[in-house]
């Protein structure tokens, strides 16, 4: 009987039956939303209109609105009053259709500090409001403008994290029970900051428009987290052949300065957004009041490079990294003061840290696996340490 010969593979490659998989996926759906949507009796009633002011720029005697449609139906703007009184308006004489943008340019003479109520109302009859807390005249971006948010993200960021990493020489001097508080401590500052971080963002969701609210915290969230997670796993790989105790803290530290980076480009947005509207007192108190939260931070970066031996320059970059985005967050704060975006960033940033908690989290065991009593005490000591000092900003 002659040997029997080998049989072709019928299958065809995984990338082709996904493929295949995914058009009939598309055109199923295609085909019902063309076909069964005429099977459906039309709606009944008004039309849903809804519309989210997404930036407002004040100048002398005009106010500037951008508005987007978040409803299902179009919207047309047939008159806007200010505080009950009549204002002559140009651009939405179109119908904005759903999640496109118009333009309101209002000619109306606010006065300076005054809280303003803007009613727009629709061809339709419906009235939607916008208020203004505080009218101020909308800084105009331009050298002096990048040079002042330059200014301030310098004084409230990098300054003050430069500051705490000096006491690097200091801790040094610790043995391994006080490096494991300072951890400890570390590990309580940025719980503060997830937790800030997390509140800032659900109340900037509460205002936010088209693209989501809270789900938009919760998906920078995660994504900061999965990154940042990755990023870990590659670096871990790495080190698995050429590893020693330095090169473990230095990637620690550069963790810790990562997730502190991304928390103060959300604070930098809150420093701009405060200062485009006027509610921002730049002063001796704001600086002296984000020092003390902020150098906080250097000494958590610093914590984990007890046993080894960078080098200057080395912590300069860490502390740039850690404190360089809030004049980052301060700019697009100011100039943009787009709600849903910094919502995303707010998130962003709490992921981060809560992915460098979970790196710390196992050096803080005692070799028995167990918390010591010290070790909890640092945890709530940091907690203590950053709400005590916060309570110094008035952002």
């Amino acid at each position: 009987m002659s040997e029997a010969r080998a049989q072709p593979s019928s299958r065809l490659p995984g990338w082709v039956s996904l493929a295949g998989a995914a058009l009939l996926i598309a055109v199923a759906l295609a085909a019902l939303g063309l076909l069964g949507s005429r099977a459906l009796p039309e709606r009944t009633g008004p039309p849903v209109e809804e519309i989210a002011v997404e930036h407002t720029v004040l100048r002398p005697g005009e106010i500037e609105l951008r508005v987007r449609n978040t409803g299902p139906d179009p919207v047309t703007i047939a008159q806007v009053f200010v505080n009950d009184a009549y204002v002559d308006l140009h651009g939405g004489e179109a119908p904005i259709d759903r999640l496109d943008t118009a333009t309101l340019t209002l000619r109306y003479p606010w006065i300076d500090g005054q809280p303003y109520l803007v009613s727009m109302l629709t061809s339709t009859g419906l009235v939607i409001e916008h208020e203004i807390p505080l009218a101020v005249e909308t800084p105009r971006p331009g050298t002096r403008f990048f040079a002042t948010m330059a200014l301030l993200g310098t004084y409230v960021g990098v300054i003050p994290v430069l500051l705490g990493m000096l006491l690097l020489p200091v801790i040094r001097q610790a043995g391994p029970s006080v490096l494991r508080v300072l951890l400890a401590v570390t590990v309580g500052l940025l719980v503060f900051l997830a937790v800030e971080g997390s509140l800032e963002g659900l109340e900037l969701a509460g205002g936010a428009g088209a693209f989501g609210g809270a789900e938009l915290v919760i998906l920078g969230a995660v994504a900061a987290f999965g990154v940042l997670t990755a990023v870990d796993r590659y670096l871990t790989t790495r080190r698995a052949q050429t590893s020693d105790e330095g090169r473990s803290g230095l990637r620690l530290a550069s963790m810790i300065a990562a997730g502190i980076g991304l928390h103060n480009l959300g604070e930098g947005l809150a420093i701009g957004s405060a200062y485009a509207v006027g509610e921002l007192a730049l002063g001796a108190f704001l600086v002296i009041g984000f020092a003390l939260h902020n150098t906080t931070e250097g000494i958590a970066i610093v914590a984990p490079l007890v046993r080894a031996r960078p080098r200057l320059s080395t912590l300069v970059i860490l502390g740039v990294i850690a404190g360089a985005p809030a004049i980052l967050g301060a700019v697009i704060g100011a100039s943009i003061n787009n709600t849903e975006l910094s919502a995303l960033l707010l998130g962003v940033g709490v992921g981060a840290i809560a992915q460098v908690v979970v790196q710390i989290a196992p050096s803080l065991r005692t070799d028995g696996n167990r918390l010591h009593p010290a070790t909890i005490g640092g945890i709530l000591g940091g907690i203590a340490i950053m709400y005590l000092t916060g309570l110094l900003i008035t952002v």
